[in-house]
Formats: structure tokens, sequence, C-alpha cells
């Protein structure tokens, strides 16, 4: 998936200083690598997509010195284990990934033994989670989400009405609602895995369709929105939303929760809401796996661990707004996140989320080309 985490400034610069911090101890144990490589665990995860405290509490009771790398799209990710000698001990991988990933041999297995606070994962995400990696051997789950809408609840009422209620995909796809947008702002996602499957389940088609046929249709309905699209972008959004610059997104649950709550912060009178569309929406999911050359498993498999407490998952989707897999947490989590909806749906809500899988190479070529004629107006 492209982009999906909010920019939180003040954790980008703590995980800097956290970084420097590394190199510079890694640099005085550089006459005992031994030593150092016993001490440290090196991680590659999306950016602003950890409580810095949680690092912290880890390092206090191990000793173990993490390494905190950040990428902002998981094409790079693909890019470094498909090359090999990643350097890194523990990635976190979207979950569509994982079919294509894991037949080439890229994941050692996870050593459950070793782990064990997997005596919480939530069995429901387990099972969604296993229909990319079966036997759930490879990835543990670390958070989910949803695909959604995210709106300026003020200036929706004022160009809709003030009954206008946001449930549904037709929103973005009903050429005439959204022409009254038009001049408030609308930006969706630059990325086909996106919104193809939101055109597809909107159209009555199956979101995890292949079908070219199918394809070009939902094409077809991503051009007309078009002349309505201020912004394609998969972050700009969650500051356009939290400042009132724009009225709607099509954005990722945990960052248009992350617009409303800086928003609500500066206290600029922005009301930020999110929904699932009634149609459905798109679950995805980002897991831990560890790359087949690690050469610290054991630290690794010792974070899985720590962050499968409850108190450390909790602390964890407090800070960046978004659902875990652990569900012994749930009692632990603020109010204001196990009780959004937006963050944990209800269960009828859970029954009509839909999951997708990785295209192949020549579907590939087909979305891009038809995503490249969307943006382009063409």
């Amino acid at each position: 998936m492209s982009v999906r985490r909010g920019r939180l400034s003040e954790l980008t610069s703590v995980l800097k200083s956290m970084a420097t911090g590394a190199a510079l101890g890694l640099a005085l144990l550089a006459g005992t690598p031994a030593q150092a490589q016993d001490k440290e665990l090196r991680i590659y995860n999306w950016s602003d997509y950890v409580n810095p405290e949680v690092l912290d509490a880890f390092k206090k009771e191990t000793g173990i010195t993490v390494v905190y790398d950040t990428f902002d799209q998981m094409e790079t990710v693909e890019t470094k284990l498909l090359a090999g000698k990643t350097g890194y001990d523990l990635v976190v991988v979207t979950a569509s990934f994982l079919p294509r990933h894991i037949p080439l041999g890229l994941y050692t297995p996870v050593d459950t033994a070793k782990v064990p606070n997997l005596k919480n994962a939530w069995p429901e995400i387990q099972q969604r989670l296993s229909k990319y990696d079966s036997g759930n051997k490879f990835a543990v789950n670390y958070m989910w989400g949803t695909t959604g809408i995210g709106y300026n609840v003020a200036k929706i009422k004022e160009r809709l009405g003030p009954d206008a209620v946001i449930d549904s995909w037709s929103i973005l796809f009903d050429a005439e609602k959204l022409k009254k947008l038009s001049n408030c702002g609308v930006h969706v996602l630059d990325a086909v895995e996106e919104m193809f499957p939101a055109a597809l389940r909107y159209l009555g088609l199956n979101p995890d369709s292949k079908a070219e046929a199918d394809l070009n249709k939902a094409g077809e309905l991503l051009r007309k929105m078009r002349p309505h699209i201020q912004k394609f972008h998969s972050s700009e959004y969650i500051n356009a939303l939290a400042n009132g610059d724009i009225c709607l997104a099509v954005g990722y649950s945990g960052d248009i929760l992350q617009a409303k709550k800086r928003a609500e912060e500066a206290k600029n009178k922005v009301e930020v809401a999110y929904s699932i569309p009634k149609e459905g929406a798109l679950m995805w999911f980002d897991s831990f796996v560890i790359p087949k050359d690690a050469a610290h498993q054991e630290a690794a498999l010792k974070f899985i661990d720590f962050v499968n407490r409850p108190e450390m998952a909790a602390k964890n989707s407090d800070f960046i707004q978004y659902a875990n897999g652990n569900i012994a947490s749930k009692p632990l989590l603020s109010v204001e996140v196990r009780d959004n909806p937006g963050v944990y749906p209800p269960d009828a809500v859970m029954a009509r989320l839909y999951t997708i899988t990785p295209y192949d190479q020549k579907t590939q070529r087909v979305v891009n080309r038809l995503w490249t004629r969307v943006k382009s107006g063409r």
C-alpha cells in the first residue's frame, strides 16, 4: 500500500534522535562486535507508526538498542526484500504483499514458542490474515484498519444540506453529488489497490476481481469523478482535512482520525469525521515479518512478544489511532479509540469489510494504465 500514516513531526524528531543515539552507541561498541550484535535490533516500519514510549520501555527492559528506520511506500520494502541482505531484523509488511513474498522464501517462520504473548492474538484477525499467510506461519499482525471517507462536517452540511449523511461510496461515484463538493476540495488516494476495489464494490462487482472487463468498468466509473478531484495524493489529505482546506477525502482510517485529533488540538473549529461506506470497504493488515537473512532473530522475537503485551499494544493503538491485532488489549484502550466505530467497527460493519490479493504483472499493467487515464482526465 501507499502512504497510510499520519505525519507526527514530534515523533519523527524523537525517532531521528533515537536513530542517531543508536548509531553513536554502535560506534562506541565497535571494538566488541559480538556484544553490539547481541544488543541491537534493526526495525523497518512505516513512518510515524509506533509510540516512542514503547521503544524506550523495550530497551530499558532488555538492554537491546532499537535502530528504527522508516519508509513511506510498500514498494520500497519489496525492492529491498527481493534484493536480499536488507540489514533489518524486523519489517512491517502489508498483508496483500505476503502471497507474493512467502513462496520466494523471503521470511523466516515465526517461532511461536518464543512469542508467548501470541495467546492474545485476535482470532478473527488471524483468520482474515490467514488468507495471505496460510496457517499464520510468517506474519504477526501489528495494526489493521480500513479505507473509507473522511470529511469536514460543516462544509458537507453547507453544500449537501443539514441532514446530509455520508455513509456510501455514492458521495464519490455519483457525479451529481460530487459536483456539489468541487469548490471545497476533494482528495483521493493515489493508489490503484485502494481505488479500484472501492469502485468495483460500488458497481456490485467482486472488489478483488482481476477480470479486465470488470477493471475497465471500474476505470470508467473512476474517470467520471476526475473533474471534481482537487488532488490525488496518499498523505496530504491529513493536514488538508485538519486545517479545513478540503471537505472530503478518501483515506486510511487512522490518518483521518489523526486529522480529527489535530483539528481538536488546534482548536480551529474544524470537525472531521470518518465513515466506512455501507457498501463495504477495504480492510488491510500491517504485520511483522522476520527477513530470512535477519542477523538478530532472537531480538526480533523478543520485540514481537513485547509489543503483544496487552498494555503495549494499547499504548501503540492509542498513540497512532489504529486498531491492533491483540484482543486482550481492548479493555486497556482509551475510550476514544476503543469505542470509535471508525477504529473498531461493530460486527455488522466488520462483515462488510473485504480483503484483496495482489495483482499479477499483467493485471498490474492494466490497472496502472487505467489509473493514468483517470488522473490525466483522458
